[in-house]
C-alpha cells in the first residue's frame, strides 16, 4: 500500500466534470510558495494572510506573458484549514485543457498528486476531524437524499464523536476503580460500588445496543429502503415502476409474464430514497424461467420494508382477488404493506366492497385507489408513503451507517456483557464462583471494550485500517 507522506505539498481536482467553474486543491508546507511560483496578480502570495482571495493569472513558468487561465485564489494558514496545513484552492474555468495545464504546472514545481482521501486524511492527523467524521465526509459527498445527508452531517459536526467521548469516559471511570481494586487485592479494599457499576454497564449496553440496532435503519437510509412491487402478471407493476420513477424503466406489455427478472431503481420521496423493485408476476404455473423470476420476487418480499400490492380492478373479484390475498398472507407484521386497487378507471368491482375485504384479511394494510397508467392516485400514494417514514430521522438521534462501527460496537459490547456476568458472581477481592472471571479478568475485558470503541474515533488505529477507509474516498477530498 502507498503510504501517505504528510510532509509533501499535494494537489487534486476537488470538482467533477459539468459547470462553468472548477476547483484545485493545493495543501503542504510549500503550498503557497509553489502556487505563487505560478500565480501573476497584486502583490505575491508569499505574503497574504489565511482567508483571504485574490484575483490575477495562471501563467506558464517559461513565459509568464502566457497566461494558461483568469483564477481567484484563496489561501489558508495553517493550522486554520481544512487539513491543518497551509493550503490553496484555485477557481478556475472548467475546461478540461485549463485543469490539467495547471496541474501540470504544480507537479512541475514539485507538488505531488494527492492519492485518494489524502486531504481528509491529513485533516484527521492533524486532529482536525476525529476518524468517524472523516468517514462522514465521504458519507455526505455520496448522500442521494435528505435523509441521508442528514445522517452524515450530523456525524461531520460530531454528535456521534460526543456520544462516544461520553461513553469512553464512563468506561474509563469504570476500568479505574477496577485497576485499583487490583492494587490493594491483598487489602480485602472495595473502591467501586458494585450496584453502581452494574448500573452504569447496564446504561452502556442499553445505549450500545441502540446503535447497533439503527444499523439496518442507516443502511436503508443511504442505499434506499428496499421498497417492493408485487402482485398477480399483468396488475400493472411495471406501469407503477414507470409512473413512480418518471421514466419508462421497465418495459410494459399486455402479455402476462412480461417481467422475468427484478427491476430496480431509486427514487426519493419526502427527502428519502427508496428501493423500488418491480417484481415477476406472482402466480402458478409459467414455464422454468417464469417460475425462476416468481421464487426471486417471493425473495424480494420476504427482505422488503415496504410492499406495494397491485389488486387489478379491471379483472372479476373471484380472479382478482386471491393472489392479492396469497401475498399478504407472506408477509410479515412489521412490513409497511399498501395494497394499491389499481385501474380504477377500468374497475369492474366495486372499489370500497374490495376494500373492506382486504382489510378484514389483513387490517394493517394501507388501501389506496390509483390508476398507475393515468397517473391518477400517484401523488397520494407519494404523499402517504412520505408521512409513514417521516420522523426516521431527528437531529437528536445517532444512525449508524458503517458496518466497520458496527463491528467495533457489537466487539465493545460482547466484553461489557463480559464484565457483566463477572460482576455478577465476583467480589471485590477476586473471588468468582465457578466460570465467573476474576477481577483482573475483568479489567482485561474493559481495556478491550475501550479498544473497540476507540477504532470508531481513531483513538486507536492502525495505517492498514487507515488505508482501507482513505482509499475509498474520491482524490481530491
Amino acid at each position: 500500500m502507498t503510504s501517505f507522506l504528510s510532509e509533501d505539498t499535494i494537489c487534486a481536482a476537488a470538482t467533477g466534470h459539468g459547470g462553468a467553474v472548477a476547483m484545485i486543491r493545493v495543501s503542504g508546507e510549500d503550498a503557497v510558495a509553489c502556487v505563487d511560483g505560478i500565480f501573476r496578480g497584486r502583490g505575491s502570495l508569499r505574503d497574504a494572510a489565511g482567508y483571504t482571495m485574490h484575483y490575477g493569472s495562471i501563467v506558464e513558468r517559461s513565459c509568464s506573458d502566457r497566461v494558461v487561465d483568469e483564477v481567484v485564489v484563496s489561501v489558508f494558514r495553517a493550522p486554520h484549514s481544512y487539513t491543518g496545513e497551509d493550503s490553496v484552492e484555485i477557481s478556475c474555468h472548467a475546461s478540461q485543457y485549463i485543469i490539467s495545464r495547471i496541474l501540470e504546472l504544480l507537479l512541475e514545481g514539485g507538488v505531488r498528486m494527492a492519492l485518494p482521501g489524502e486531504f481528509t486524511r491529513r485533516a484527521f492527523l492533524s486532529g482536525k476531524m476525529d476518524l468517524s467524521q472523516a468517514e462522514a465526509v465521504a458519507d455526505l459527498i455520496a448522500a442521494r437524499s435528505k435523509a441521508a445527508h442528514d445522517v452524515a452531517l450530523r456525524q461531520l459536526r460530531g454528535g456521534f464523536s460526543d456520544e462516544l467521548a461520553r461513553m469512553r469516559g464512563q468506561l474509563l471511570e469504570l476500568s479505574s476503580l477496577i485497576e485499583l481494586e487490583l492494587d490493594f487485592s491483598e487489602e480485602d479494599v472495595e473502591f467501586a460500588d458494585r450496584g453502581r457499576l452494574s448500573a452504569l454497564l447496564e446504561d452502556l449496553l442499553a445505549h450500545l445496543d441502540r446503535l447497533a440496532d439503527s444499523f439496518s435503519l442507516g443502511n436503508a437510509l443511504r442505499n434506499g429502503i428496499p421498497t417492493v412491487i408485487a402482485g398477480a402478471p399483468n396488475s400493472g407493476k411495471s406501469t407503477l415502476l414507470n409512473a413512480l420513477a418518471g421514466e419508462d424503466r421497465a418495459i410494459v406489455s399486455p402479455i402476462p409474464g412480461t417481467t422475468r427478472d427484478t427491476i430496480e431503481e431509486c427514487i426519493n420521496i419526502g427527502g428519502m430514497l427508496f428501493r423500488l423493485v418491480d417484481t415477476a408476476g406472482i402466480r402458478e404455473g409459467g414455464d422454468q424461467i417464469e417460475r425462476i423470476g416468481i421464487a426471486r420476487a417471493r425473495a424480494k418480499l420476504a427482505d422488503a420494508s415496504l410492499v406495494l400490492v397491485l389488486y387489478d380492478l379491471s379483472q372479476p373479484r373471484d380472479v382478482a382477488f386471491e393472489p392479492v390475498a396469497s401475498i399478504l398472507r407472506e408477509l410479515a407484521p412489521q412490513q409497511n404493506v399498501f395494497v394499491l386497487l389499481n385501474k380504477v378507471d377500468a374497475a369492474v368491482s366495486d372499489p370500497e366492497e374490495v376494500s373492506a375485504r382486504l382489510r378484514s384479511l389483513k387490517g394493517t394494510c394501507r388501501v389506496l385507489q390509483v390508476s398507475a397508467r393515468e397517473g391518477t392516485g400517484i401523488d397520494d400514494l407519494r404523499s402517504e408513503i412520505a408521512a409513514l417514514y417521516s420522523g426516521l430521522v431527528n437531529e437528536e438521534t445517532t444512525i449508524i451507517t458503517s458496518a466497520r462501527h458496527l463491528d467495533a460496537i457489537r466487539s465493545g459490547a460482547a466484553a461489557l456483557r463480559r464484565v457483566r456476568e463477572g460482576l455478577a458472581a465476583c467480589d471485590a477481592s477476586g473471588v468468582s464462583a465457578a466460570g465467573a472471571l476474576p477481577t483482573d479478568l475483568l479489567a482485561e475485558e474493559l481495556r478491550t471494550a475501550l479498544h473497540h470503541l476507540g477504532t470508531i474515533t481513531g483513538e486507536v488505529s492502525t495505517e492498514e485500517v487507515l488505508g482501507n477507509i482513505f482509499r475509498k474516498f474520491c482524490i481530491g477530498k
